[in-house]
């Protein structure tokens, strides 16, 4: 269980290097199932990519690593500051416990986008299919807030 927590560590702190010298990245904290540490990588102005090491309280208690490609729509919800796109996409989860699940997730969320600040909230809805050792449905959904670095 500590190698996968430091690999996921060391993982998200390259990533981290390498985004932050572009300008793209965020680090921040995701509340609910799971709770740990998000973090995102603008690819382009409408896709990016999000990642959380974060402990699961459902069933058996676990480290869980979720990773997903984003698409987000700028123009069905305007705001007078800031921005609100909705976003979706497709990833996937390992969840280590006694018996670990490996699934697909399909990830929907608003994301709030601050004015002025480089900082972004967002709430999340993802549904996700374990495969890996048992096929089964289950439901994902979480709160967070990322600051973003560089820029």
């Amino acid at each position: 269980m500590f190698r996968s927590i430091l690999a996921a560590v060391i993982a998200i702190s390259i990533l981290a290097g390498a985004a932050a010298a572009q300008g793209t990245f965020g680090l921040g904290i995701i509340v609910g199932e799971p709770t740990g540490i998000s973090a995102k990588w603008w690819l382009s102005e409408r896709s990016a990519i999000d990642a959380a090491a974060a402990w699961s309280f459902s069933d058996d208690s676990a480290m869980t690593l979720v990773a997903d490609y984003l698409l987000h729509n700028f123009d069905l919800i305007n705001v007078e500051k800031g921005q609100l796109p909705i976003y979706f996409g497709v990833g996937g989860r390992v969840k280590f416990e006694s018996d670990s699940k490996v699934g697909i997730r399909i990830p929907v969320g608003l994301a709030y986008i601050f004015d002025g600040m480089p900082l972004d909230a967002f709430f999340e809805i993802a549904p996700l299919l374990d495969l890996i050792p048992d096929t089964e449905f289950n439901v994902n959904a979480a709160i967070g807030i990322r600051y973003f670095f560089g820029g």
